[in-house]
């Protein structure tokens, strides 16, 4: 855990920033940490350790024909367990850093005072699809309700399991060790940077909503109209919409509250597994971009976002990639350097 240290030290600042934001601005009822105690403690402190450690008990006896004994002992090894207690402890404290993203993102309409970028961002998304609103052109090629569906389930189910799949195994695993500093620091800053500075800076609240907050209704009727169809659906797009617009009405906290379009957290995440998996093998790299692509369409199919949401996610997600993985080698260079001098004074 000591060598968690400067990854509490982030989650206790940015919450200690995001309190202070807060209060210095009367905005305490933004506040949406108790919301997250249940579920954050349930997914991370329950049901993924206890899948990790069943999952690694099945391999054992499915592969290990012989001495199963020994490569148990060798699978839940002081080393892997310790792995795993740090990792869980440090998910844990994260339950802080995902409710000061929630609070701030909720206080981000009445610190704007509404969503000012929707009709432009709407506009440039036009602009840079030919003339015409991007979901039209998905809505030629898919507009079924099978599509929706199927869509629907990646985008509010897979992507979760994924995204938070890949958070865990990289915070507990001893396969990991080498990347999981720069893993866990970009996977902070995609929440701050994309969902928090840059959601703030250019705030909107997305096609679900774009009537809402321009008067506009008729630009995305028809998407919405469509998207109603599956209203009684479990994993239904337009009642997660409504449920979130309706958080925002009464300015009430929930889970996952908060609406902000511009860039999209969901392609962020998704981007960013892409390329550390890019680093580890380039077929996977492939696949893992190739189901970036579909999260930008779902994102957009869906009415979540508009098209400039995804692509400026990517490149965002870029350059906190490559630049917390320029600092990490420059760091360990600069570590390097320094044990060698004290080396070689120390044999004078």
């Amino acid at each position: 855990m000591r060598g968690d240290a400067g990854l509490y030290l982030l989650v206790v600042a940015y919450t200690a920033l995001g309190l202070l934001a807060l209060s210095a601005t009367g905005r305490g009822e933004s506040a949406a940490y108790g919301v997250y105690v249940a579920k954050w403690f349930t997914l991370f402190g329950f049901l993924f350790p206890v899948l990790n450690l069943l999952l690694v008990y099945a391999i054992v006896i499915h592969r290990v024909d012989r001495r199963r004994t020994l490569a148990l002992r060798l699978a839940f090894s002081t080393e892997r367990l310790a792995c795993l207690v740090a990792g869980v402890a440090l998910l844990l404290s994260m339950m802080l850093f995902q409710g000061t993203y929630t609070s701030l993102k909720n206080a981000l309409p009445h610190w704007q005072g509404g969503f000012p970028h929707d009709r432009l961002q709407a506009d440039i998304d036009r602009w840079l699809h030919f003339g015409v609103d991007p979901w039209i052109w998905l809505y030629r090629i898919g507009e079924h309700d099978l599509v929706r569906l199927v869509l629907e389930w990646n985008y509010n189910v897979l992507w979760f399991a994924l995204c938070f799949g890949a958070l865990f195994y990289v915070a507990t695993s001893p396969r990991t060790r080498r990347m999981r500093t720069r893993y866990l620091v970009c996977f902070m800053l995609v929440w701050v940077v994309c969902g928090n500075l840059l959601a703030g800076l250019f705030l909107s609240a997305g096609p679900a909503f774009y009537g809402a907050v321009t008067g506009d209704e008729g630009r995305f009727a028809a998407q919405l109209a469509f998207l109603a169809h599956g209203a009684q659906s479990t994993n239904s797009a337009v009642t997660y919409q409504t449920y979130l617009w309706s958080l925002h009405q009464y300015g009430t906290a929930g889970f996952g509250s908060g609406i902000s379009a511009f860039p999209s957290v969901h392609v962020a995440l998704a981007a960013l597994n892409a390329l550390f998996l890019w680093d580890h093998s380039s077929r996977l790299g492939l696949a893992a971009f190739a189901y970036v692509a579909v999260i930008v369409a779902s994102s957009v199919y869906l009415a979540w976002h508009y098209a400039i949401d995804g692509y400026a996610s990517i490149a965002i997600v870029a350059v906190i990639y490559f630049g917390v993985k320029h600092i990490e080698a420059w760091a360990t260079g600069e570590r390097q350097a320094h044990s060698f001098l004290s080396a070689t004074s120390s044999t004078r």
